[in-house]
């Protein structure tokens, strides 16, 4: 399975990643994503194999036809200036089918009112998903799609799961889980508002990690921002590192959950064989006692993006043709370079049961 984390512009880098995986003939069974994380992982679950790598080139392509030019490489030392440029334009004029600009204004609506609650228009973004996303054979549930969202109203986390026999996937559940605030609206679903799932949960991990106490899988996260950076050495070196820190936290969090939960999961077992067998028909020992049966194998493939030379702090909406084929090339290279050097895969046991390969280096 994959899990994608959101990270706008970034979301390149997993499509390269998906590329070299499927070089390999390696292909998902379970995709769950948050915000670009999700439009990318319901590109792949709602098409066919054979079209996956195209819609998500598509998807790609289009985003970053504002800028489609990739500068010659005597500009390398204007590159960062350029790309502050770029991420200029996306705020002044958004993104090619994505996101356009209200005009006009918040400050001229009413309140209550799309106009007023965003700065832009996901109109584009709909449209998209219908053309690229196969919704039929999305909700023949062939593979699992779980996106995270943000309940307004709540504060709560959700999953929109195919695997829920009573829902039906449409663009709106993917929208919702990359409605960023205040940028993008909340999108509304039964009655109920909904905003982007990084919010609350950058990292899709724990809902993996919760579905089930029995769960074996190999399991390759793709993670954006970077938990691990350099000393900022200006204000917008500052205000960068304070992204990633804040969208990649939690990565090293559900990592240490799944140790702690199958330590004690573990601990549990020992405890329940040392009580006597007059106990064993106690109702409280025949719940329990499933959860200790099977010793979980799982196995997390984690790969990160790492920072270029010429990023900026608005890395995330920096939508120009030149670095989303960076990105894109840079998850490609990530999966071959793996591939071609297999003492890089060393895993790590963080608890019994559970391995963590880091294919970054």
């Amino acid at each position: 399975m994959f899990v994608f984390q959101g990270g706008g512009a970034l979301g390149a880098y997993q499509a390269g990643v998906y590329e070299g995986f499927a070089e390999h003939n390696i292909h998902p069974d379970w995709m769950a994503g948050v915000s670009i994380g999700a439009i990318n992982a319901a590109l792949i679950a709602g098409n066919t194999v054979e079209h996956r790598l195209q819609r998500l080139q598509d998807f790609w392509t289009r985003v970053s036809s504002a800028i489609p030019i990739t500068p010659p490489s005597y500009l390398d030392p204007w590159r960062l200036l350029l790309n502050r440029l770029s991420s200029t334009a996306t705020a002044t004029f958004g993104v090619p089918g994505f996101f356009s600009p209200r005009f006009p204004g918040p400050i001229f609506a009413s309140d209550g009112t799309p106009e007023t609650v965003s700065l832009y228009d996901t109109t584009p973004l709909r449209e998209t998903l219908l053309e690229l996303i196969d919704f039929d054979l999305l909700n023949t549930r062939a593979i699992r799609l779980s996106v995270g969202a943000v309940n307004v109203r709540t504060g709560n986390s959700i999953y929109f799961d195919n695997r829920d026999p009573n829902l039906v996937f449409t663009p709106e559940h993917i929208m919702a889980s990359g409605a960023l605030p205040p940028g993008l609206p909340a999108v509304r679903i039964d009655d109920e508002d909904y905003w982007d799932g990084g919010i609350v949960s950058n990292t899709p991990l724990w809902y993996v990690l919760d579905d089930d106490p029995h769960l074996n899988a190999m399991i390759a996260q793709i993670d954006l921002f970077s938990a691990r950076g350099e000393r900022p050495q200006n204000l917008d070196e500052v205000l960068e590192r304070q992204k990633d820190i804040q969208y990649s936290s939690k990565t090293r969090f559900n990592t240490m959950r799944a140790k702690e939960m199958e330590e004690l999961r573990h601990a549990l077992g020992r405890l329940l064989e040392k009580l006597p067998a007059k106990l064993r028909d106690d109702p409280d020992y025949k719940l329990l006692a499933p959860q200790c049966e099977d010793k979980r194998q799982i196995t997390i493939a984690h790969l990160i993006n790492r920072r270029f030379s010429t990023t900026t702090n608005a890395k995330d909406y920096e939508f120009s043709r030149a670095t989303v084929r960076e990105l894109w090339e840079a998850g490609l290279d990530d999966i071959r370079r793996t591939c071609a050097h297999r003492e890089w895969l060393r895993a790590r046991e963080v608890a019994d049961g559970v391995r963590v390969f880091d294919l970054t280096r």
